[in-house]
């Protein structure tokens, strides 16, 4: 059982802050870092200071599971916080629910984040596969788009993605014309570039990161393909554009949070986008968000559960309460004793100018289920439904997680 002394608790995370993403776990170190800081400055969790060890899985699997050996047996971490990545999310997490230790809002939106079911997993964001499922076919429809090919990490991540999509395409009657993938770590993409304008398909789903997406849509560009591309919430960051352009511009993501310009139109975002470029002399981004409400998350979560704070009095704090809907668009999260997802809400944000603009209201996929026709036949539609500001009809309709088959 996780343990922490009279005056402090400490939590874990691992970030790849050496490989491929590490733009990412840089920006989410950064995000949890400040949190940490401000929390302790206004006293602490119950006069516990909170103590945050980073450590870097150079976004291997292998080193994954060597540091959270490291955090859990030697530095008898609390909890693991915003663990970056999926296939490093699953090798660490045998590791932790060996020794009781929570695994908390993991920055990934693989369903395995919360399935199978298990106490010890919290997730906050929506899946990949819930994400692709409703845009593929909503874009498609919305584009006039006749056919569509996708090119993926050849990994969990991008499993789920390619999942997620063909289950999309289903719904309309249609098939990819070809589908390609490369390897983690992969840096050039014209082979899989050519196979997909030779398809002469329309659209390109993206199962990418951040120089995978650049790397596709920048080579198609220059072969002068231009479909529509559309990539998940890991596609969502200022590093595209950044790092990749002019030649990025009109790329769909699906995102949960909105990244924090600091020329928002919201007045909240301003003032925090602002206060954080002063503090850290430069722009805050989504990334950093997601490690700065994980923290706060957790403040929340230990704060409820009071001075005896532990394991078993965390879970049953945070299976009894709601993190309200914060100023990025996040919508609310709620957790139970049976349901580890927070909520399901994704929305589409497109590269406009190179600045990403949101060009949908909120949705969450919901399952699917069969529908009889006019004509006597079947069709498999999905469950959707929209955020309306959380009002409660809302709230009891998150109760059922992405049940969506493998």
């Amino acid at each position: 059982m996780p343990i922490f002394g009279k005056t402090e608790i400490t939590l874990g995370s691992i970030q790849d802050l050496s490989g491929p993403p590490a733009g990412f776990g840089k920006q989410i170190r950064q995000g949890m870092m400040l949190r940490v800081d401000e929390l302790n400055e206004q006293g602490g969790i119950d006069g516990r200071k909170v103590k945050l060890l980073i450590e870097d899985s150079g976004y291997d699997p292998k080193k994954a599971i060597l540091v959270a050996q490291k955090l859990v047996n030697q530095d008898k971490i609390f909890m693991m916080v915003g663990h970056l990545g999926t296939a490093q999310n699953l090798a660490a997490m045998p590791v932790q629910f060996e020794k009781t230790v929570i695994n908390f809002f993991p920055i990934t939106a693989a369903r395995e984040m919360y399935e199978p079911f298990h106490r010890l997993k919290y997730a906050f964001a929506a899946t990949y596969y819930g994400q692709i499922r409703i845009a593929v076919p909503k874009l498609m429809k919305d584009r006039n788009v006749k056919s569509a090919c996708i090119i993926y990490q050849d990994d969990d991540l991008g499993q789920e993605v390619l999942r997620g999509a063909e289950a999309g395409l289903k719904t309309i009657g249609v098939e990819f014309v070809e589908k390609t993938s490369y390897k983690r770590g992969a840096t050039d993409f014209s082979a899989q570039v050519a196979k997909m304008k030779a398809s002469g398909c329309e659209m390109v789903v993206l199962g990418t990161i951040i120089r995978e997406t650049i790397g596709t849509i920048g080579e198609s560009r220059q072969t002068g393909f231009n479909p529509l591309f559309l990539g998940s919430s890991a596609a969502y960051t200022d590093l595209i554009h950044k790092l990749g352009g002019k030649a990025m511009d009109g790329l769909f993501t699906t995102m949960t949070s909105q990244n924090p310009y600091v020329d928002a139109a919201e007045q909240p975002i301003r003032f925090w986008a602002t206060k954080y470029r002063t503090k850290l002399n430069d722009d805050p981004t989504v990334f950093l968000v997601y490690g700065y409400t994980a923290i706060d998350a957790f403040m929340r979560g230990a704060q409820r559960a009071g001075t005896d704070l532990s394991t078993e009095s965390f879970i049953k704090a945070m299976d009894t309460m709601a993190i309200p809907r914060d100023m990025f668009g996040t919508t609310e999260s709620s957790f139970s004793a049976t349901k580890r997802l927070g909520n399901n809400f994704s929305r589409l944000s497109q590269l406009q100018e190179g600045r990403w603009k949101v060009v949908s209201e909120y949705v969450a996929f919901n399952g699917l289920r069969p529908v009889l026709q006019k004509n006597g036949t079947w069709k498999i539609s999905s469950d959707q439904f929209k955020d309306r500001g959380m009002r409660r009809t809302g709230v009891q309709r998150q109760a059922n997680p992405d049940k969506s088959p493998r």
